[in-house]
């Protein structure tokens, strides 16, 4: 008996929204580049913080190149539509864009500060 072929339906992945994960508050600093605040969980942190006074929550402070991405992954806009305003906010570095959000956004996925739908 042939089994059955399922049609496999591919998004393209520029077509993707990310969307900022809200267990991870972030603010903008006086510069306008934004500050994520990341809680430490887990056993080995609770055991940081209690008997090596090591501080329950870290802040990731992104470069202006992060702080563009990040303030653009709003549920919003796609991944094209971050690449074009990162190509717009820094022209001079245009061709280096999209590789950039690429492999960033890939990061921020991996860390779960983002997902996408």
């Amino acid at each position: 008996m042939k089994k059955k072929k399922t049609k496999v339906i591919s998004t393209n992945y520029m077509d993707k929204i990310p969307v900022r994960a809200l267990d991870h508050p972030w603010k903008e600093d006086k510069d306008g580049k934004v500050v994520i605040e990341m809680k430490h969980e887990g056993f080995y942190a609770r055991i940081a913080t209690r008997y090596f006074k090591k501080p329950s929550k870290s802040q990731i402070s992104l470069d202006k190149y992060g702080s563009v991405v990040w303030k653009g992954c709003d549920g919003k806009n796609t991944i094209y539509d971050i690449v074009l305003l990162m190509e717009n906010t820094f022209p001079d570095e245009k061709d280096k864009m999209l590789n950039r959000v690429v492999t960033f956004m890939a990061t921020l996925e991996n860390s779960k500060f983002i997902f996408m739908k």
